[in-house]
């Protein structure tokens, strides 16, 4: 795995980081795989909304702890959004189809990555958030090729 790139962004309220996913979104590729990475409340799914909604995706984005995965249609690419948080061992994911939905031709988001395992594409883009004070965030984006 070769990592091609760093930037570094800092936004300092939930609105410029819907900015950032919008940005991030004019760049996107079908089958594109976006692994959300950071603490529990750094803005996971505020990202995910951004970036939904700068799609063209009309219904509301929410984080699918409980489902497991929340699908979108009606943008400019249909979006499968994930939350690992619940897993505790990568072969749950087996049970859902995680496999199968990561090589369709949709954009794939991940919350809680690191719960997948090896189960994880190598070509991916990783977006890692930071609390930076009370309301700032530091939001890494990386690409990462086989």
């Amino acid at each position: 795995m070769s990592r091609q790139g760093k930037r570094i962004y800092t936004t300092t309220n939930a609105g410029e980081t819907k900015e950032l996913a919008a940005k991030i979104a004019r760049e996107l590729r079908e089958g594109q795989v976006l692994c959300l990475r950071g603490e529990l409340g750094v803005g996971k799914t505020v990202f995910a909304q951004g970036l939904c909604e700068s799609i063209g995706i009309t219904e509301p984005v929410n984080s699918p702890t409980f489902t497991l995965v929340n699908e979108y249609e009606g943008g400019t690419y249909p979006v499968y959004h994930f939350d690992l948080y619940r897993i505790e061992d990568s072969d749950e994911l087996y049970e859902i189809g995680f496999s199968d939905m990561i090589g369709r031709q949709a954009v794939i988001l991940i919350e809680w990555p690191e719960r997948a395992g090896n189960l994880l594409p190598a070509q991916r883009t990783d977006i890692i958030m930071e609390r930076m004070g009370e309301d700032g965030r530091r939001i890494t984006i990386e690409e990462l090729t086989a």
